[in-house]
């Protein structure tokens, strides 16, 4: 599990650092209509990079046993999430799916969106940030399997080089059963409403 990240810039070479940008831009940040924005893109970075501050898998510690002996697939289906690329820092707007076969205990279905925004709220590549929802489920939860797809879009493709509107990409990552058994993996495929659509 990734630990806490401490900031070791401070919040005012942050903002010399956006000023720095302004000007390799081509604008003056002194004139009216930037003079606030180095400490404005300071909070929201606050806000889109909080993922940096927590543990994702603390969400999953606090379970619940008493569920009548249920030991079928719950899902999470459509937990949308922002995210920026770590190669342009450019946004990545998607839903994540997710799914698991518990063992004897199960976890409040918020958690499981709080973790897909503990790792979200990091930069990312989507391989990696599915992989890392998986991998936290497994680890702390200990079901006998989990499947997490993501369909997203890149604002990296989508306002600068190739221009492609229209184009979201589609990740999946299978642990345990998910991965093991076709039938599960098309049970929770279905669930989500996405079978036959194209992975990679």
């Amino acid at each position: 599990m990734l630990k806490k990240k401490t900031r070791t810039v401070s919040r005012a070479a942050a903002e010399a650092a956006v000023q720095t940008l302004l000007r390799w831009a081509g604008d003056d940040p002194d004139r009216e209509g930037l003079r606030d924005t180095p400490t404005r893109v300071a909070n929201a970075y606050q806000d889109w990079f909080s993922g940096y501050s927590i543990d994702p898998g603390a969400y999953l510690r606090r379970t619940f046993e008493e569920v009548e002996g249920y030991d079928e697939m719950v899902v999470l289906r459509d937990i949308s999430f922002e995210s920026f690329c770590e190669h342009h820092m450019a946004p990545i707007i998607g839903r994540a799916h997710v799914g698991y076969l518990p063992t004897d205990r199960v976890v409040g279905i918020s958690k499981l969106a709080r973790v897909v925004d503990g790792f979200a709220r990091r930069l990312q590549v989507q391989e990696k940030l599915t992989a890392q929802i998986a991998a936290c489920i497994n680890e702390v939860l200990k079901p006998r399997g989990v499947g997490v797809v993501i369909d997203a879009v890149h604002q990296c493709m989508t306002t600068r080089g190739v221009h492609k509107r229209g184009v979201s990409m589609v990740t999946s990552k299978m642990l345990g059963t998910f991965r093991a058994d076709a039938s599960t993996r098309g049970e929770f495929l279905r669930f989500i409403a996405i079978e036959g659509s194209a992975q990679r």
